[in-house]
This record gives structure tokens, C-alpha cells and sequence, in this order.
């Protein structure tokens, strides 16, 4: 059914109106059009909207690359850092304000590549911060090299015979680190997204949510709109996320099941 005018208008207006829009900085979201980065900035602002939590009590801590951007589209505190280095900087943050709640927002290049040993060490702390992976296994903003997730085969200006390195499994390496609340999420259903979130910055310790994205600009092959919507589905109703070795075990066997993987 075709939305009138009059109709649309009137949607605008009520959303205009209403506080929905809030969280929102002044600033518009310059990733490319399309890109899957703009349904987790809608999810995150939608749960952030929903719990109520005052934007000055927020505290965005972003890296380098694409998803390094995100701070600048959000009304609230953030901190834009080096390469590698949100969740250290997080920690120091959370350290210093545990009333805060506090994003370590970051993409597969800026947190598998020279930040992973900092996602161990956070994970075995335990810090109350929610860390969100924009995982679309490319390096977008230095032009489309293959990332430390990217598949076997990833043909690129820096790997033009194909990468040969395995990807790494950003959830599965949360899980055997010992995580105590580890998402996968698709970054096309913000609407499923959102409640997960909650969950998540609700949780009393580290949470992860690792975002399976697209970059359109520059992978037209493997993480793609078309393979991600046909290969990703929620987890099975009979999974219990309270079961540490299931979780594992489903990882190592589904790598495209979307939801709450592990909850302590």
C-alpha cells in the first residue's frame, strides 16, 4: 500500500514532534549510502531512547575507521581515540565515572587488527562497558583491504591473488575468553536489534555485540546485502543462551545465527 502525501507529512510531523530524534546530533551520518552502519546507529539510539538513559550520562568512546565516525552523529559525550585503543580508554572512563554508561564503538579493523589484545584483557575484567563491533570484514576507510575477519579468497588492492589468512571469530573468541554477555546481531534489523541492546547495556559487566554489516562500497562479493539477509536467521527457539559450552559449540557450527549467543 502507497503512503499519500498528506499522510507522510503527517508521519514527519509526529516524529519531528516527539523525542525520537534526540539522541541525534546536528551532524548527518556521511557513511555511503547504504551502508549497514546506519541501521546499528538507529538500533543504539533507539534503546537508548527506551531506558531512558539522559545523554549526558553517555559517553561514546570511538577508533579509527568508518565506524570511528559514529560519535559525531550522536547527542551525547564522546571520545574519539588512536587506533586499537577504545577499550582501554573506556575502561579508564568507567574507571573514573562508574555511573556513566559507556560505548566502545569500533569496526573489525580497528578491533581485531592492533586492538585485540585489549578486547582479551576487557573481556577478562569484566568491565561494565558495552563494546559494539561494526564487523563488515573490510578496512572501508583506507580504500577496501582485506580485514583481520575478512574470508578466505577476499580479493583486494592489497591481496590481489585473494587473502589466505582464516578469519577471526570475533563472537567465538569472546565466548572462550570468558565474555559474560556476547551478542550477534545483523545490522539490517535495527527493530530486532534494539530489545538485544537493551539486554546488553543493562547486563552488569562487559557486554559485545558483534554486527554483522555490509560495506557497499567495496565488498560485492562475501558480506554483501543480498548474502547476509539469506544467510543470517535468528537463533533456535530451544537455545539457551545461560549454557556456556552450547555456545561455543553453535559458533564453532552456525556462523550466521543472530541473537543473544551467551548470558551469565
Amino acid at each position: 500500500m502507497k503512503t499519500s502525501g498528506k499522510a507522510l507529512a503527517e508521519k514527519v510531523k509526529n516524529i519531528n514532534s516527539s523525542d525520537k530524534l534526540s539522541v541525534r546530533s546536528d551532524s548527518l551520518p556521511t557513511w555511503c549510502p547504504g551502508c549497514g552502519y546506519f541501521g546499528i546507529h538507529q538500533a543504539l539510539n533507539n534503546a537508548v531512547q527506551q531506558l531512558g538513559i539522559q545523554h549526558h550520562e553517555i559517553v561514546n568512546v570511538t577508533g579509527i575507521g568508518c565506524a570511528g565516525r559514529y560519535g559525531f552523529f550522536t547527542n551525547a559525550y564522546g571520545c574519539h581515540v588512536v587506533h586499537g585503543r577504545t577499550l582501554p580508554v573506556a575502561t579508564g572512563i568507567k574507571m573514573a565515572n562508574p555511573e556513566l554508561t559507556v560505548f566502545a564503538v569500533g569496526g573489525d579493523g580497528d578491533g581485531l587488527a592492533i586492538g585485540i589484545g585489549h578486547f582479551a584483557h576487557m573481556i577478562r575484567r569484566n568491565v561494565n562497558v558495552n563494546y559494539l563491533l561494526f564487523d563488515n570484514s573490510i578496512f572501508g576507510l583506507t580504500k577496501g583491504q582485506a580485514s583481520p575477519s575478512s574470508q578466505v579468497g577476499t580479493v583486494s588492492k592489497a591481496s590481489p591473488s585473494g587473502s589466505v589468512d582464516a578469519p577471526i571469530n570475533a563472537t567465538l573468541m569472546a565466548l572462550s575468553h570468558g565474555a559474560t554477555f556476547v551478542a550477534r546481531l545483523f545490522a539490517g534489523d535495527p527493530e530486532k536489534n534494539t530489545p538485544i541492546l537493551k539486554k546488553g547495556i543493562e547486563h552488569k559487566g562487559f557486554s559485545l555485540f558483534h554486527f554483522y554489516s555490509s560495506c557497499v562500497t567495496f565488498d560485492k562479493v562475501f558480506k554483501t546485502w543480498g548474502n547476509l539477509k539469506e544467510k543470517t536467521h535468528p537463533l533456535p527457539d530451544t537455545y539457551d543462551p545461560s549454557n556456556l559450552n552450547q555456545a561455543i559449540a553453535h559458533v564453532l557450527e552456525d556462523d550466521f545465527s543472530m541473537g543473544v549467543v551467551y548470558k551469565a
